[in-house]
């Protein structure tokens, strides 16, 4: 794989991910960013709807033999990157890795999208209280996780949360929760009550992949109200 072009936006949750896959793989990227708000989202003008029909972010493109690639929608470049890279960011075990998966799906499917700007705003504008919904959909989500962790030693020992969420090393669902508690914050969730998560965050924090993939770290990096 060469010439690997992330486009995204440095508060986005999805880009997120994929710039914690990319350094925990050490692979290396050029970043484009794209900005959401900025002229009413430059993710909806043509070039890179191109890129990706839906208008959302990431994208990831890259080179082959002069053809050029793309993919979209975090978990789907996460996957390839963990199968055409030597390191590795799902678990080898089958069920540990269903386990991965299933956790970074809680955020992805069952958080994630509530939280979107464009999901708070049609809310919003319909009515009812974006923010709110918002803010029950990320505090339910965090409550399922913490649930699936305080049951975690009913698990085959492949998949307990030894030390990540899942075994001894970052996996997928670590990915998608870091960004996740990030988001939780801004929406003020008390986040006390989820000890296992917050666990895996100050790791996290620490760890030198997660810290250079962090928001304000990002060369499009602006006020946090923008």
């Amino acid at each position: 794989m060469h010439d690997l072009t992330l486009y995204g936006y440095w508060r986005s949750s999805a880009t997120w991910r994929v710039r914690i896959g990319l350094h925990l793989l050490g692979v290396g990227y050029e970043y484009a960013p794209v900005h959401l708000v900025r002229d009413g989202g430059e993710q909806y003008m043509d070039d890179h709807i191109r890129r990706n029909p839906l208008g959302q972010v990431p994208v990831l493109t890259w080179n082959v033999d002069g053809q050029e690639h793309r993919l979209a929608q975090s978990l789907a470049i996460l996957e390839y990157l963990d199968e055409t890279t030597p390191g590795q960011i799902l678990p080898t075990e089958p069920f540990a890795r269903a386990r991965a998966r299933q956790l970074a799906e809680m955020v992805n499917a069952g958080i994630q999208p509530m939280q979107n700007l464009w999901m708070t705003r049609a809310i919003t504008a319909g009515g009812a209280d974006g923010r709110g919904i918002a803010r029950e959909a990320i505090r339910r989500g965090l409550a399922a996780m913490q649930a699936e962790c305080d049951l975690a030693a009913m698990l085959p020992t492949s998949a307990q949360p030894r030390t990540w969420l899942v075994g001894d090393s970052p996996t997928i669902a670590d990915i998608c929760l870091i960004p996740q508690l990030y988001n939780a914050r801004r929406f003020d969730i008390d986040l006390s009550p989820f000890p296992a998560l917050t666990r895996v965050d100050a790791l996290a924090d620490k760890h030198p992949a997660f810290r250079v993939a962090r928001p304000e770290a990002q060369p499009d990096a602006l006020h946090p109200t923008d």
